[in-house]
């Protein structure tokens, strides 16, 4: 490619610095004369939480050029088949919904939800349209060991452990990709603040120059946030959790079974996540301060846990929930935290870097004057991606019935729902979420994730009595019937999760 982007500097590691460098380098490899450099602070710790990807990952592993059984068997990951939801229906009695990573049976064809209100005092939704829930229910995994590596029976992601995956694609970009990697702190910016930046100084390598300059520097968002002062749009007002505790938690027994879904359940103030490695569990509470106090958030958390909160240490981390005015300035684009952060509900933190990298990679300008253009474009689709994630996330709280504390009460405030997000939810009275509600090329979210969280929590009085297309009445109980089959298939065929891990620890995948 014709490019004057000729150096680019990546500031700060983690997920964020080594997943866009990894990209960069596997797409330029063979371009020499684009060179690639990554420089970290030796005494900064990343946090390491978010442990759940969307199945993107999978084609951005393959990309990069990392082998998926090296990544499951170094990042003592596990396979992810979607969000399983507990109580945040009612705080009354038990309940759950799906969000899984497969869509609904006949999506190709014709929308299939409207012909499931007939059985839907039978079914749930989720079960009904897709065989993944019955799946996740039964701990299984998402394909056999004859399945070739990447390829899938059902659609999946990964949980994985954050700190082994950051030193997995560092060793690969540097030894496989030939980044430059620098360890050292960034102690001043060169350039002026209404101009792009001509150099970082640091503190032992002296300065270093470049052409385009991406800030993975977390929270701190040295150059995006410290030296060009783009504002930072909070969003405490619509998603209220700021706090998270975190612990890793042993399994009591060691052949447990592993879940096949984050799951996330519904606490008085907040959620839970739980997510399943191969070798411990990560489990933390997300919630608002203003709610309830760390003291009361930790005895839930340790309720949840059970026996075994004694002996794990709890982690507190802070979250400033909101995204960057501006995210591309000049020759300087933010990824990861640096840009933005919301909270972990449906783990859109990673995905974002996905997106973000390759945009850059794709869309990488040829001279100043196309830098101008591709930042304009860039910051357009982030600023909806973010707002996005934003009515997404609130929907779940949104639809929630709990009234057992003003946390969930304040969540359905008309006061804290975003004009967009009350805009949907007044059409979807009335009209099913379809592709009229997702008008971008590669959307976060399609209709049908709309579709299993507003079903999911049986949001569909007036929906309901909507008449339906007689001429796919049919075809849908076909596809119903077909659903039901598939699921008793797949149960006597496939694995469960910690079995199908065992298999490839000892045998690899297929590479073919």
């Amino acid at each position: 490619m014709n490019t004057s982007v000729k150096k680019i500097l990546i500031v700060g590691g983690g997920s964020a610095g080594w997943l866009t460098a990894g990209l960069l380098a596997a797409d330029y490899r063979f371009d020499k004369s684009v060179q690639i450099s990554l420089v970290e602070s030796p005494n900064v710790k990343h946090i390491g939480v978010g442990e759940g990807t969307w199945p993107s990952m999978r084609s951005t592993l393959q990309r990069i050029g990392i082998d998926e059984t090296d990544f499951i068997v170094k990042c003592n990951a596990s396979f992810k088949q979607g969000s399983w939801f507990h109580n945040w229906s009612s705080s009354s009695q038990p309940n759950h919904y799906h969000h899984p990573f497969t869509a609904p049976v006949a999506a190709a064809e014709f929308d299939i939800a409207p012909y499931w209100f007939a059985h839907s005092e039978n079914v749930e939704f989720a079960h009904a349209v897709s065989a993944q829930p019955a799946m996740i229910e039964a701990g299984l995994a998402p394909k056999q060991i004859t399945t070739p590596a990447y390829a899938f029976v059902n659609n999946y992601g990964y949980h994985l452990d954050a700190g082994k995956f950051v030193h997995l694609l560092q060793q690969h970009a540097v030894k496989q990709l030939g980044v430059t990697h620098i360890l050292d702190d960034v102690v001043a910016v060169q350039g002026e603040k209404n101009q792009p930046i001509r150099s970082v100084e640091t503190a032992r390598h002296g300065v270093i120059e470049a052409d385009l300059f991406i800030d993975c520097s977390g929270f701190a968002s040295l150059l995006l946030g410290q030296h060009y002062a783009t504002k930072f749009i909070e969003q405490r007002h619509i998603l209220f959790n700021d706090t998270a505790l975190a612990a890793q938690v042993d399994y009591a027994d060691p052949d447990a079974e592993i879940a096949s879904a984050t799951l996330a359940t519904a606490q008085s103030n907040g959620w839970i996540w739980d997510i399943g490695l191969q070798s411990r569990r990560g489990i933390g509470y997300v919630y608002s301060s203003s709610h309830i106090s760390d003291e009361d958030a930790e005895r839930e958390l340790r309720h949840y846990i059970g026996q075994q909160a004694n002996e794990v240490e709890f982690r507190k981390i802070p979250i400033r929930p909101g995204y960057r005015e501006k995210f591309w300035v000049h020759n300087c684009v933010g990824i990861g935290m640096a840009a933005g952060f919301i909270e972990p509900l449906e783990a859109s933190a990673l995905v974002m870097v996905e997106l973000a990298a390759k945009f850059v990679s794709e869309q990488l300008p040829r001279d100043p004057f196309h830098m101008t253009i591709t930042a304009k474009r860039f910051n357009q689709t982030f600023h909806y991606r973010w707002q996005r994630i934003m009515d997404f996330l609130k929907l779940h709280y949104v639809l929630s019935e709990r009234n057992d504390s003003d946390y969930w009460r304040d969540n359905r405030s008309r006061e804290t729902i975003s004009d967009s997000l009350a805009e949907m939810l007044e059409v979807w009275r009335t009209h099913l979420p379809s592709r009229y509600d997702v008008p971008m090329a590669e959307e976060l979210f399609p209709a049908a994730s709309f579709q299993y969280v507003l079903l999911g929590l049986r949001h569909m009085s007036e929906l309901k009595r909507q008449p339906v297309k007689q001429n796919n009445q049919q075809r849908a109980m076909q596809h119903f019937q077909q659903t039901a089959v598939r699921k008793q298939q797949l149960k006597a065929g496939l694995p469960g999760n910690r079995a199908l891990l065992k298999q490839i620890h000892s045998h690899g995948m297929q590479t073919i």
